[in-house]
This record gives structure tokens, C-alpha cells and sequence, in this order.
């Protein structure tokens, strides 16, 4: 959240609809080597931005920052629910079944049984035996 709150302060938002939702954001300082600053649009209602990381992570971008600092909103309700530690808490609150004892295992015999081809063995003893016509 710091990292995108400083990159944040680097890029320019620009309100798109009165609603608060759609923000085109500019950079002014290229972060990505070789490469000139670009713009983004930011949809906050759909939770969407064209850098695509905060489709991907579920995790507000450096765009969005900038765009809640223009609209003056909390960007922390833009964090996912997989995010919170009740959703942490709530995976790792399962009870695992303790593993019998290896010993105790029953395991079936084979059904089948394998038999090894001849053919692809190798010649170990005597003269090697050449295959060129």
C-alpha cells in the first residue's frame, strides 16, 4: 500500500463521469525503464484498471490511489475480502485429520504382473554386435 501511495503521488487523475467513478489517470515520471509515461483508465464502480494488476491481485494500483486521492475516498475499501485476517483466520482455522500410522496402511496386491521384453535388453557378454547393414 506505501509503494502505491508514492507512485500515486507521481500520476495526475482527471474525473471522467460526475458519478465518481471513472478517472483517466497520466503519469508524469515512467517507472518502467525506456519506456514514456502512459495514461490509465480507472473504473472504480467495476473495480477495473487498464494496467490490469488491480483486476488481477484484487489489490488497489497505484491508479486507483490516485484516483480515491481525487475523489477524496478511502482506498482501503477497495482491498478484496481475501485480504482480511477473518478470511486468513477462517482457511487456516481447519482441522487437519492426523495420518495413521504407515506401518497399519493395507495395500492391495498387484493385478497384474509385469514381465520384461527381451528384446531391449542389451547384449552384455561376448562380441558386440553391430546393426549396419
Amino acid at each position: 500500500m506505501a509503494v502505491n501511495s508514492r507512485r500515486a503521488q507521481t500520476t495526475n487523475a482527471e474525473l471522467y463521469s460526475r458519478d465518481l467513478e471513472t478517472f483517466r489517470v497520466q503519469e508524469y515520471i515512467g517507472f518502467r525503464s525506456g519506456l514514456p509515461p502512459r495514461s490509465y483508465t480507472v473504473d472504480l464502480r467495476n473495480r477495473r484498471c487498464e494496467c490490469g494488476i488491480f483486476q488481477t491481485l484484487r489489490y488497489p494500483c497505484a491508479h486507483v490511489h490516485a484516483a480515491c486521492a481525487r475523489a477524496n475516498l478511502n482506498v482501503e475499501q477497495f482491498i478484496d475480502e481475501i485480504y482480511t485476517l477473518e478470511r486468513k483466520l477462517r482457511i487456516w482455522g481447519n482441522e487437519f485429520p492426523v495420518m495413521p500410522d504407515v506401518s497399519n496402511w493395507e495395500v492391495p496386491p498387484p493385478i497384474f504382473e509385469m514381465v520384461p521384453d527381451c528384446s531391449l535388453r542389451r547384449h552384455s557378454k561376448g562380441r558386440p554386435q553391430s546393426t549396419r547393414i
